[in-house]
């Protein structure tokens, strides 16, 4: 069953050169995307734009399939594991508590049950006969010791916040974890289920030192072993006949690192990898009309956003933020940079988000947000009246793929029209992913394009970004009544009554711009006619998709 991609579509259960035009030269986006390089693409229209559960499930075995990725992972250290490209791969080697389903929904993974006898108490029973690839059998002590390593000060963990209110992580079993929090936290174990509730060997994390993660076994379980890394070419994975769940149809996965959009498009339509996630936007119609493969679209729990990381400039100025909102040519974006797979939002969370919330709480939480709409008059009179005429800013772009650097020139070129300075600054798609974990990454960069996918079914998951002192609140915003609602929302188990609170939360992070929303976006999954059975929602990340990718036709293993 397939669902149109609406502001209202269905609701089941950052990332990625520089184009020298000026605003004067613009007439649209789409004129813009024309003349910037990439090869002239149809692109799709939101009618074609039907979400897809899933691809058509495997019908034989594989020897291999080759997978496109558009940067190499620094490290598939899990607890560093904040990025399409690492996800995408250790989703297949490395499992979790939980799991998170390709429809989106909690199911039990390395815990074969978790429990809360208490508001503060979670248990986790965790399966028996469950073995690392080195063959060593998985215990309690190696889930005490996983996680704690996420707990780490000195281990720099991105999960890290996930953990603020965890008191202690205990044995109480051979096969037994008992989590105590410090107050009731409802998002914790909602994050057991992505990369924050990673299961890995104490003993092999230990043997591999400060190298765990660069190089040798990642001391995981899933139905993939790391193979060989081929630095700056690709990562092959292994399949792991000992996995202790369905094992994988493909007996290799290849991960080849292909930076440059449109190399990652042609190695697609020769033929020399079999598929890929995150598809340039560029290349939709190529593909699709290709002969060669189904593009397929799904639910990415993914909005686009200008990232507002430096508010001691212009920025820092409220009606700064509302006149670059207000001068975005949103709808220019979506067809020229999604190449028509996308909706016009003033949301920074996406409707399907709100899948646990009443029908009057969805409502709420998107009522009265500041318009989308282009107001250029009302955006130079903001400009004028808080006296930034003239003003510079920065934006970072980079060559992932058109919605980066298209995102970046459609904020330059609305800066142009309202009598802002905007100066681009290239960053190599491999470096784009510092921009999230180094501080000085960000150093003279007022904003940046952000694809932010949410990791768990709950809008807070977004929301919480702006609380003080949070992993992604780049901008250093602190708001105490804004603090006490992130608390209060994370507190409460019942869903309606927290995403109540949510929607507050919406309203205020909506008001002040602490992102600049532009669009939801589909997942899109490219596979060729050899291969089938990958699923195509935001699930990738976190569930080993890999192992479910075989043979479209059935028959003799290729």
């Amino acid at each position: 069953m397939t669902t149109p991609l609406t502001p209202g579509g269905r609701r089941p259960r950052g990332r990625r050169g520089r184009i020298a035009v000026t605003a004067a030269a613009l007439t649209s986006l789409a004129a813009l995307a024309a003349c910037s390089g990439p090869p002239k693409d149809a692109g799709v229209t939101g009618a074609e734009v039907k979400l897809s559960a899933s691809t058509p499930p495997a019908r034989g075995e594989i020897d291999s399939f080759t997978w496109a990725v558009y940067a190499e992972p620094p490290t598939l250290d899990y607890t560093l594991a904040f990025d399409y490209p690492q996800n995408t791969i250790l989703s297949n080697v490395c499992e979790s508590l939980m799991r998170w389903t390709p429809g989106l929904t909690l199911q039990p993974g390395l815990a074969s049950k978790a429990s809360n006898p208490d508001p503060a108490t979670w248990i986790y029973d965790l399966r028996a006969g469950v073995r690392f690839h080195d063959g060593k059998v998985m215990t309690a002590d190696d889930v005490v010791y996983s996680l704690g390593r996420q707990r780490d000060p000195d281990n720099a963990a991105a999960w890290a916040q996930n953990f603020q209110n965890v008191a202690s992580i205990r044995k109480t079993g051979p096969l037994q974890v008992t989590v105590k929090l410090k107050k009731p936290d409802s998002q914790f174990p909602q994050y057991m289920a992505t990369a924050a509730g990673v299961v890995a060997s104490k003993a092999g994390v230990e043997a591999a030192g400060k190298d765990y993660g660069t190089t040798g076994d990642l001391a995981c379980t899933g139905p993939f072993k790391l193979g060989t890394w081929s630095k700056g070419q690709s990562i092959e994975l292994e399949r792991f006949d000992g996995y202790w769940g369905t094992k994988a149809k493909a007996k290799k996965a290849v991960f080849r690192v292909l930076t440059d959009p449109s190399a990652r498009t042609n190695a697609m339509l020769s033929g020399d990898v079999d598929g890929g996630y995150l598809i340039p936007t560029e290349s939709y119609g190529r593909l699709r009309d290709s002969g060669l493969g189904t593009l397929y679209f799904g639910e990415g729990l993914s909005t686009v956003n200008v990232n507002v990381t430096n508010m001691k400039g212009p920025l820092g100025d409220l009606r700064v933020r509302k006149a670059l909102s207000l001068a975005l040519d949103r709808s220019g974006f979506v067809k020229a940079g999604l190449g028509g797979a996308g909706t016009v939002t003033n949301s920074l969370t996406t409707r399907a988000a709100w899948a646990g919330a009443s029908e009057q709480t969805r409502q709420a939480a998107f009522a009265a947000l500041p318009p989308a709409a282009q107001d250029i008059e009302k955006a130079k009179a903001l400009i004028k009246e808080a006296g930034a005429t003239g003003k510079t800013l920065t934006v970072a772009t980079s060559s992932i793929g058109q919605d980066v650097s298209l995102l970046a020139t459609a904020v330059q070129a609305a800066g142009s029209q309202i009598g802002l300075k905007i100066n681009l600054k290239t960053i190599a798609p491999n470096a784009f992913t510092a921009l999230f974990t180094d501080p000085e990454a960000r150093e003279g960069i007022d904003m940046f394009p952000l694809t932010y996918y949410d990791s768990i079914t709950d809008p807070l998951d977004l929301l919480t970004n702006f609380k003080t002192g949070a992993y992604m609140n780049f901008a250093g915003y602190s708001d105490k009544r804004y603090d006490s609602l992130v608390d209060q929302a994370t507190a409460v188990y019942q869903p309606d009554q927290r995403l109540k609170i949510e929607t507050e939360l919406q309203k205020h992070a909506a008001e002040q711009l602490l992102w600049i929303p532009v669009a939801e976006w589909p997942t899109a999954v490219f596979l060729n006619k050899r291969i089938t059975g990958a699923p195509t929602t935001i699930a990738y990340m976190y569930y080993p998709w890999a192992a479910d990718v075989g043979a479209a036709d059935a028959g003799a293993v290729r």
